[in-house]
């Protein structure tokens, strides 16, 4: 029987993290458009997406905030009568205010110089939660607690890119025709451009994770045969299908069956290949315990 990982790699853990990445990668991209100047004007088309980055940002610490325990830490705090929230809970906080600032501030016109001086500051906040802080994921093993540690800083900007990207289309492509939003061109190959830098990095991660040996009385060739199918449905999900929605997204009329199908695939296909990496982690690192003593 397997101890640990199915139950302990936290499924709800791990999706929570990368939802809150794709949140952030929504509030620094749109941060980042405000700031250039290059966002489409109106109301409803900051507030969308500040909403969407917040709900997906703000479950995770709903949860933490009730009683019992649901879900893990929020960035390492447990929100209780006298516990204070440390650096990597404090930074996300703050990362609330510019956000606040700039719903605030949406009225319609998007060259005002505070909406772009808050926009820059809602950019700033969120890259440096993505840099300087990660909740990574607890699992437990022989009745015995672990932390891995949350991916480097370079996975979390691209994951965060990428997947708040795929979102920020999906708002855009609401917002109704495309030359009301300008050309999607651009956007379309930034799109793909990430998605191979994202690859390429993850599968980086998964090289440099030394393969743990099978336990004893287990077939290896079943289990990483299990494994890499596994694999491969994660990297169509969160790969492939987004990329094809993305070249098929002018083809069409209306992109929003597109944009939904590519940000929801994108998110169950992160989450599984977040999942596996940390069961594979949890796997070698307690090989090496007991290969080492």
């Amino acid at each position: 029987m397997e101890h640990g990982p199915s139950a302990s790699v936290g499924g709800l853990t791990i999706g929570l993290e990368v939802a809150a990445t794709i949140g952030y990668g929504i509030w620094l991209l749109l941060g980042l458009s405000l700031a250039l100047g290059v966002y489409s004007n109106g109301r409803g088309e900051v507030l969308v997406p500040l909403l969407l980055g917040a709900v997906l940002l703000s479950v995770g610490l709903l949860l933490a905030c009730l009683p019992g325990r649901i879900a893990t830490a929020w960035h390492g705090w447990r929100p209780a009568r006298g516990v204070w929230p440390e650096r990597d809970a404090m930074l996300a906080l703050v990362c609330y205010l510019p956000m606040l600032a700039v719903a605030g501030l949406a009225r319609g016109e998007n060259d005002f110089w505070a909406t772009r001086l808050f926009g820059a500051a809602l950019m700033l906040s969120s890259l440096a939660v993505l840099v300087y802080s990660g909740p990574g994921a607890d699992i437990a093993a022989d009745g015995e607690r672990r932390r891995l540690a949350p991916p480097l800083p370079l996975s979390r900007v691209v994951s965060a890119l990428y997947g708040g990207g795929l979102w920020l289309w999906l708002c855009i492509a609401g917002q109704g025709p495309q030359d009301r939003v300008g050309d999607l061109h651009p956007w379309v190959l930034g799109l793909l451009l990430l998605a191979l830098v994202l690859g390429l990095v993850e599968g980086a991660r998964w090289q440099l994770l030394e393969p743990a040996e099978p336990p004893p009385g287990e077939r290896p060739a079943r289990r990483y045969r299990s494994l890499d199918s596994r694999r491969l449905l994660a990297a169509a999900l969160g790969y492939a299908v987004p990329c094809v929605s993305l070249l098929c997204a002018e083809l069409v009329h209306d992109a929003v069956p597109l944009a939904a199908c590519a940000s929801l695939s994108h998110l169950l296909g992160r989450w599984l290949e977040q999942r596996l990496y940390a069961r594979a982690l949890w796997h070698s690192r307690r090989w090496d315990a007991d290969r080492f003593g």
